[in-house]
């Protein structure tokens, strides 16, 4: 199952629901897809069930709805500081080879003298798809902000303007709650444009946190359920309508080098991430990126990721914001 939400003309959020190929319906008293979500974690339901419970209204036009600009994300939290935009990276396999040619110091010359980044592949490699019962390795992880940097399918991503780069980064990203007792729940996956500042990030390494602190779009849908071991996506930008650039991207666990169950385990095993009522975005990350083939986006240029079995593809133009002053003031 598909779910979704897109605002109503009374800014009301109205929760559509589909079968993959389906018309989308809206799902009866649905004030969120958050509001759902929390009711099938906190009553032990599955949130198929809970939808089911609750029944569908009227067919909704997601395509309409997609063209005159009132898709929201597919997950929202009423007070955005509790929604947390995290990732992790060189999870994939192939995903190595880009990062570690950005971090390679051009004056190394031993074989054996690895970039941090390559080791940290390599532990995945060799750690991260642990036997029933064992804990793997961890992986890198970031964070990218609270859900003020959420941004809806079809709106613009906007760059800040002390930024050197804004390129995309196509990945799935898995959904969650917390339940009032602190369990972790899955409601589903979504694709997402994890958004980054690869420039800054090639400048040093340890420039990554500060590169990761952009906005990232996720959606328009979520698949609920277990995700296919093989997704297969393309990846595009589009410059005055034509494309710019394109690429397939492979995710899902046969593409992976780490199991979801373990990079779940090594993000929420910190209390601080399972705080009731919470809500996670968690981006898986990816082994394909235009920055790779020389590509540099421009203001206007719109990012398209589209996987089929997840629904709409996602699109974001890029923007660029006005320089601000920043001054802090002594109280």
């Amino acid at each position: 199952m598909l779910i979704s939400q897109i605002k109503g003309l009374d800014d009301q959020i109205i929760v559509a629901a589909r079968e993959p190929g389906a018309k989308a319906r809206a799902v009866n008293n649905a004030a969120s897809v958050y509001a759902l979500a929390m009711e099938a974690a906190d009553a032990g339901s599955t949130l198929a069930a809970v939808i089911g419970a609750h029944g569908f209204g009227d067919e909704v036009d997601l395509e309409k709805a997609y063209a005159e600009g009132r898709f929201l994300s597919p997950i929202t939290h009423p007070d955005p500081a509790h929604l947390h935009l995290t990732g992790t990276g060189l999870t994939h396999l192939g995903s190595a080879a880009t990062r570690d040619a950005m971090h390679k110091s051009t004056t190394e010359q031993a074989e054996e003298k690895l970039t941090d980044s390559m080791k940290m592949f390599r532990m995945g490699l060799e750690g991260g798809k642990p036997k029933p019962g064992e804990k793997g390795v961890q992986p890198e992880w970031f964070y990218k902000g609270n859900g003020t940097q959420a941004v809806a399918p079809g709106a613009p991503v906007v760059s800040p303007s002390f930024a050197l780069d804004g390129g995309e980064e196509p990945e799935m990203a898995g959904i969650y709650v917390i339940a009032e007792d602190g369990t972790p729940f899955r409601v589903g996956f979504a694709v997402s444009n994890e958004f980054s500042d690869h420039v800054t990030e090639r400048i040093n390494y340890l420039f990554l946190a500060h590169s990761k602190l952009r906005p990232a779009s996720f959606g328009p849908e979520i698949r609920i359920g277990t995700p296919p071991g093989d997704i297969r996506g393309m990846s595009r930008i589009k410059r005055g309508g034509q494309v710019l650039w394109e690429k397939p991207f492979l995710s899902g666990e046969d593409n992976m080098s780490h199991t979801f169950a373990n990079l779940e385990y090594h993000h929420f095993k910190y209390g601080l991430f399972r705080q009731p009522g919470d809500v996670h975005v968690h981006m898986f990350g990816t082994a394909t990126l235009s920055f790779a083939d020389g590509i540099k986006p421009e203001a206007g240029d719109e990012f398209e990721i589209e996987v089929p079995d997840f629904g709409l593809a996602l699109r974001n133009r890029l923007a660029v914001a006005d320089e601000e002053q920043v001054v802090v003031r002594q109280l």
